[in-house]
């Protein structure tokens, strides 16, 4: 999740699969028939019933111009992708992103003015990558996170307290497994597709410095990095689980006492088991280190094809900046994500209590998001050392100088463009 989930086809590709799936929305570009605009409004497909019906009630309610919503199923990212290429694509969408190429393609409006006054009040953490030269790209709509899943009758029978430092959680785990219930789930890769730059983030760093450089050319990301290989040698590890880290279902039936997963697990934790779980960040590692909580957010962004640019950077201000009853109703009726508006969250009465107001907290406090100058060539670098790290106990300080080397490289070859 911090962790792009596609990746952008090839700019010939991406325009064929377009056609395919029919980006024709034969919406009258002009205007509708009562002399307001028409503006086209994508969104990817959620898997949470009620979620379409919303939106289009959320357009419906807007009384300034017309409003169509296109719910596209399928390779979403790359269909947008190659819309934005095209005057026929449109005037809103719903981005994992915007990329750091839209941006520097000029194929996204700048909506800086549209947080006028109300900037300091989005999560600032999922507001970052959203943020590029000092000027905002999209507007986030939710926040969603991962977080450490605990059983804490469990815990309690084995005599372990809920783990606060990354050592305390090895030892956490290893006295967690018993019999057929193993002391940690991480995903059945064993954590390096799930993890990411959350230990990094532990141990006091960060994928990208503020400098522009790698921000892990650091002694303390292989020492901690080099630990999460103890969790798999000690076979402390759940593996083969029949569903992956986004599902509860192995924490549910006790195939495991903790488990690394999103918040929108949540709900259905607390329906099988009631009050015996807690949450808790990716425990901090070494002296300068700091519990680590990774959050991301999908984001309304306006493309510059557009004919009715203005008007769409006013409906997105509308819907996303002034309507507050509907992004509460968008991050809580359908699904379990955070509001990206920190006033928001504190009002929303399913976040107030529990293990749910523990996840606001640690998200407000702890919450990290993936750099918008972390490109997927350094993603799958990264990731592809990780789990050589994690499975095979390759040595963590030759593996990171390697990686390092491939960032700086990535990184000044993005400055040029």
């Amino acid at each position: 999740m911090t962790i792009s989930r596609r990746t952008l086809l090839g700019t010939g590709a991406a325009l064929g699969l377009l056609t395919a799936c029919g980006s024709n929305s034969g919406r009258d570009k002009g205007g509708s028939a009562d002399g307001k605009v028409t503006l086209d409004h994508w969104y990817h497909q959620y898997g949470e019933a009620g979620t379409e019906a919303a939106v289009r009630r959320y357009a419906a309610a807007y009384g300034r111009a017309k409003v169509t919503v296109q719910w596209r199923p399928g390779a979403y990212d790359q269909q947008t992708a190659a819309a934005l290429l095209t005057s026929s694509g449109p005037d809103v969408f719903e981005v994992n992103g915007p990329t750091l190429d839209q941006i520097q393609g000029g194929q996204v409006a700048d909506l800086t003015a549209l947080l006028d006054g109300v900037k300091d009040d989005f999560n600032p953490a999922v507001l970052a990558p959203k943020t590029y030269d000092g000027r905002i790209w999209g507007i986030p709509q939710v926040v969603d996170t991962q977080f450490l899943f605990y059983r804490k009758s469990l815990l309690a029978q084995a005599g372990v307290q809920p783990p606060t430092t990354l050592d305390q959680l090895l030892d956490a785990a290893r006295a967690l497994t018993r019999n057929k219930v193993k002391g940690l789930f991480l995903g059945n890769d064993g954590g390096a597709g799930v993890l990411g730059g959350t230990p990094l983030y532990a141990a006091g760093l960060s994928l990208v410095g503020a400098d522009g450089r790698a921000g892990f050319d650091d002694p303390a990301a292989a020492r901690t990095l080099g630990k999460l290989h103890r969790l798999y040698a000690d076979k402390s590890l759940l593996l083969g689980a029949p569903s992956d880290w986004s599902d509860p279902s192995a924490f549910i039936q006790g195939l495991t006492a903790m488990q690394w997963s999103g918040l929108w697990a949540l709900p259905a934790v607390h329906k099988a088991l009631g009050d015996d779980f807690g949450v808790l960040p990716f425990p901090k590692d070494g002296p300068a280190g700091k519990p680590s909580v990774p959050v991301g957010a999908y984001a309304a962004a306006v493309s510059t094809r557009s004919k009715h640019q203005a008007e769409a950077e006013e409906y997105v201000k509308w819907l996303w900046v002034e309507q507050a009853d509907f992004q509460t109703d968008f991050a809580l009726s359908y699904g379990f994500h955070i509001p990206a508006r920190l006033s928001l969250a504190k009002k929303a009465a399913k976040l107030r209590e529990g293990a749910a107001a523990d996840a606001v907290a640690y998200a407000t406090d702890h919450g990290y998001a993936q750099p918008l100058l972390w490109t997927p060539v350094l993603q799958t670098a990264y990731q592809d050392a990780l789990n050589r790290i994690i499975k095979d106990g390759a040595n963590p300080d030759g593996e990171l100088k390697a990686v390092v080397r491939k960032t700086n490289e990535e990184l000044q070859r993005v400055k040029r463009r």
